[in-house]
């Protein structure tokens, strides 16, 4: 059933989110793919209903927009209607195994559906129909349009019929709603699950505009999976060079607590950010230095952090892309001092800043809005010293809890526990990766470390928390797969690497919970 386009958008980067995720749910592209047909021809049928042996004509390119126009072509013959489709390409082109699947059942489809395959621009004729559906490109478009789609978008666009755009014109952009270079001018788009962002600005060539289900799971978008990960990951260039991907400088230790940070900074190590830098008082700096070669300590003067630091610090502030504060910073009246201008120094630097552990108690004293991106990561005791006041095991007061404190202080909070709730201002997710033996001291600080490595590489707060969550808990559920019933911090970040893995792999994905 077609919703109203006041239905909230979504960006691109949210869909293929939703995608992955639903794929993780256990719902395959081709699935979905199978709804997008039998939703759509239905939409087509319900409109030609009045017209005698209506023509349809679709215009597929080689990609899953393609294959979408392959399973409404075969959902309309199978509702007999007669089809036409052009495939703007070979058969070889199309990549896509499910895409593949659907070309290859419509290819054996002679007597219902007249299939041609078309490589070359200039093959492309105007067509005269009563629906042509685009179904040329999806959301995925980047860089101004080549031939041959750049062909076929024109020839759309001097061809005569009423023209349905299949999830949005092809060539518009998803997000800002400018053509990528040119763009199919479309009658109707039916939008694929969620209107896209980029019709509500683009109208001139989305035309009437409608959305279809095509059963993405609301938990899909509700809970995170390896799609809040993957959509973040890019891989690198061979002319990569070191600090490209993130330096990033986490503050903290004490004389009692050396273990906190060394392990935010290992987890960072893995997590792809090429230099990761941990500032201690000198003592707790040379036991941290200890852990790993892979560690890069600047040693502080004192036992604590103290006022005659800060001149130190400022400098690796500034050179650094994110800053982590508090795993084992500990309470001493000096550093509580130090703590609060730290955060007012990011602030005016503009950094992004992860607050955790003793630094989230100290900033609860005096809690205010932060100037700068910023995320904090409290468990339930830290959260209720911060917000001041017990918080509700009811997981919908949790929720409620975590977004006012949000609202309050303009960062993203991940509120941790058997479900982890992830909120900023505006938004919401849940996380349920993760295992009763992740309990154990330091695996907050793993969590804190992955966050700090992601906004490092330039991650804006509330998709690197959300990754973050995820990645934590699926590296202890995979620790404990393979390993049994125990945690450690260590254990814990070697597996952040297969964990990362596992999210760019993508589907099938394998089974890590029973």
């Amino acid at each position: 059933m077609a919703t109203k386009p006041s239905e909230a958008a979504i960006t691109s980067d949210e869909m293929q989110v939703a995608e992955l995720n639903s794929e993780y749910l256990g719902v395959s592209l081709f699935q979905l793919m199978e709804a997008v047909g039998a939703n759509v021809s239905r939409e087509i049928a319900t409109r030609t209903a009045t017209k005698p042996n209506p023509r349809i004509h679709i215009i597929s390119g080689p990609g899953k927009n393609g294959g979408d126009g392959f399973a409404v072509a075969r959902h309309l013959a199978s509702q007999g209607l007669k089809v036409r489709v052009t495939l703007v390409g070979r058969p070889n082109d199309v990549k896509d195994e499910a895409a593949k699947q659907q070309l290859n059942t419509i290819i054996q489809m002679n007597d219902s559906i007249q299939f041609e395959s078309l490589s070359d621009s200039s093959q492309l004729r105007p067509v005269e129909a009563d629906i042509i559906l685009d179904a040329i490109l999806g959301y995925g478009v980047q860089g101004d349009l080549r031939q041959p789609l750049l062909g076929a978008v024109r020839i759309i666009n001097r061809s005569r019929g009423y023209k349905i755009a299949l999830d949005l014109p092809s060539g518009l952009d998803s997000d800002t709603g400018e053509p990528h270079g040119e763009a199919v001018k479309a009658d109707l788009t039916i939008s694929l699950h969620k209107i896209k962002q980029g019709l509500v600005k683009g109208k001139e060539f989305a035309g009437e505009t409608i959305s279809l289900s095509i059963g993405i799971p609301p938990e899909a978008e509700i809970y995170t999976g390896p799609g809040d990960f993957k959509t973040l990951w890019k891989p690198r260039p061979a002319n990569a060079h070191k600090g490209d991907y993130g330096r990033l400088l986490i503050i903290g230790g004490s004389e009692n607590f050396t273990g906190a940070p060394a392990f935010s900074a290992l987890a960072a190590t893995k997590c792809g950010t090429d230099l990761v830098y941990v500032a201690s008082p000198a003592k707790t700096s040379e036991i941290i230095a200890s852990y790993s070669p892979d560690l890069i300590t600047v040693k502080l003067p004192g036992e604590h952090l103290n006022l005659k630091v800060l001149p130190e610090l400022e400098k690796w502030m500034t050179s650094s892309d994110a800053i982590v504060l508090g795993p084992g910073i500990g309470l001493h009246e000096e550093t509580v001092d130090v703590v609060k201008k730290l955060i007012t120094q990011t602030g005016e630097l503009n950094k992004p800043l992860v607050l955790d552990a003793d630094a989230l108690k100290i900033f609860g004293r005096s809690r205010r809005r932060l100037n700068s991106p910023a995320v904090l990561t409290p468990h339930a005791g830290e959260f209720a010293q911060v917000l001041q006041r017990k918080i509700s095991p009811e997981i919908s007061l949790r929720q409620e809890a975590t977004t006012q404190l949000a609202k309050e202080t303009g960062a993203t909070v991940v509120l941790k526990g058997n479900v982890d709730i992830i909120a900023d201002p505006t938004r919401l997710k849940l996380n349920k990766t993760g295992n009763p033996y992740m309990t154990v001291g330091g695996t907050g600080d793993v969590l804190t470390g992955i966050i700090g490595a992601l906004l490092a590489q330039h991650i804006e707060p509330f998709r690197a928390a959300a990754a973050g969550a995820f990645l934590n808990g699926l590296a202890g559920d995979m620790l404990m797969k393979e390993r049994g019933p125990t945690v450690t911090p260590l254990a814990l970040v070697d597996f952040i690497p297969q964990a990362i893995k596992y999210c760019i792999d993508g589907p099938p994905y394998p089974k890590i919970r029973n």
